[in-house]
């Protein structure tokens, strides 16, 4: 009895254990995320695919509303034409999966035709639950030793994509995913310190010495990585120093969102 006792107790220590060791892998695992865009030509088994699908389905839902859809893209040419609205980007084509993550409220229209779908706040609603959704299955694929990268650049014709996709109304392209094996490693981009981004109780002014900071770290990782000269605020003037993406407003209205 005695030693029977020892054993299961050490059955629970060595369960206990794995539980751990499985935590802390998990969280390296989306401590060391990168953006991966080269991808080796094996191919994703069915069920790891299945185990993702499952991953996005599970994730977080404003109100149960599960207002997300996913479109696999499977045919090459279709691929080809995503590739090219999404900006020349080549991985588009060459990943073994490509997914597009839509906010989704044509459902919702048929079950509730009265639903007041065109209030700016519907569409933060997709918006998030898609961040969420496609968040969990990024870290999931990462931890089964694949790699990704968001394409937000299939927003630079959403249009066209929403047509290529054949999206009806109340359903949009948010963004892209590429997912496949690694063919690279990159080293990890600098992100800002926690005390910029962290606060407690109430905002904190931006600290100017401490962003001057981030920006050299920054600007050495660009130089490191492809002897570019830019640094975190520079990238920063130059993605909102100019119109961004205007297009979208009247295709997401013509789809009848955010007109209120």
């Amino acid at each position: 009895m005695f030693f029977s006792i020892i054993a299961i107790g050490v059955i629970y220590q060595t369960a206990y254990q794995e539980v751990i060791m499985s935590e802390k892998n998990f969280i390296e695992t989306l401590l060391s995320h990168r953006s991966i865009r080269q991808f080796k030509s094996q191919q994703i088994a069915p069920d790891i695919i299945e185990q993702l699908v499952d991953v996005a389905r599970f994730a977080s839902s404003s109100n149960h509303l599960q207002c997300i859809s996913i479109v696999r893209v499977m045919q090459p040419q279709l691929r080809h034409e995503l590739m090219l609205c999404a900006s020349g980007q080549a991985y588009v084509e060459s990943a073994a999966e490509f997914w597009v993550f839509c906010a989704d409220f044509n459902k919702h229209k048929q079950i509730c035709p009265e639903a007041q779908l065109d209030y700016t706040e519907v569409m933060l609603i997709g918006a998030v639950d898609a961040g969420i959704m496609a968040q969990n299955v990024l870290a999931a694929a990462e931890n089964l030793g694949l790699g990704g990268v968001y394409i937000g650049s299939i927003r630079n014709q959403i249009e066209k994509v929403g047509e290529l996709l054949n999206l009806p109304e109340y359903v949009v392209p948010l963004f892209g995913m590429c997912l496949g094996y690694p063919d690279q490693n990159p080293p990890l981009k600098p992100r800002l310190p926690q005390e910029l981004m962290f606060f407690e109780n109430q905002y904190r002014p931006l600290d100017k010495e401490m962003l001057n900071d981030y920006d050299k770290e920054v600007a050495e990782y660009y130089k490191k990585r492809s002897q570019a000269d830019m640094d975190w605020s520079r990238n920063v003037v130059k993605t909102l120093g100019k119109p961004v993406r205007p297009q979208v407003l009247g295709y997401l209205q013509k789809q009848g969102f955010v007109k209120k």
